[in-house]
């Protein structure tokens, strides 16, 4: 689970935000995730990883996923990558992706229709086309791989804003 970031966008660390009754967005995402899974390796801030009990993320939010990673097990089979500041993930979307990867896909992900109006800009920010909405969706996690896969991907020290 991927905790890492400072929240630049939301304007403070996000993963850390209270849903009430005293469970935080980090909490829920924690406890769904190891509702349906042996494991789960938590990364977040380096600050804060002893209070928090996980492994300390890096600059980027790729840098963050090889740091959790290298905490997993080599026997696993089938990794999960999960935001921590999504907590709205389903035992279900976990079982749907997992199942995805254990019947032969080297990658699972969830994602949703596109409702907006998206634009494709050149260099200038000139409106260049617009892409249907029929063939976007947005990309959410949990995102399942096989663990050779995702291990292979993150060996190249590409950046990405997901896993996919």
């Amino acid at each position: 689970m991927v905790g890492g970031g400072t929240g630049e966008r939301f304007g403070r660390p996000k993963q850390y935000e209270d849903l009430g009754g005293g469970e935080r967005v980090i909490d829920r995402s924690r406890r769904v995730a190891e509702s349906v899974s042996e494991g789960v390796v938590v990364v977040v801030p380096p600050a804060d990883a002893d209070r928090e009990g996980g492994v300390a993320g890096g600059p980027t939010r790729s840098a963050s996923v090889r740091a959790g990673l290298a905490a997993v097990p080599d026997e696993a089979e089938v990794i999960c990558v999960q935001d921590a500041a999504r907590p709205l993930a389903t035992e279900a979307l976990y079982g749907a992706v997992v199942e995805a990867v254990l019947a032969g896909a080297d990658g699972a992900v969830p994602g949703i229709p596109v409702a907006d109006t998206i634009k494709i800009v050149d260099a200038a920010r000139q409106v260049v086309s617009t892409p249907a909405r029929s063939d976007l969706v947005a990309a959410q996690t949990p995102q399942a791989f096989r663990a050779d896969r995702l291990r292979a991907a993150h060996a190249t020290e590409a950046e990405g804003t997901d896993d996919a």
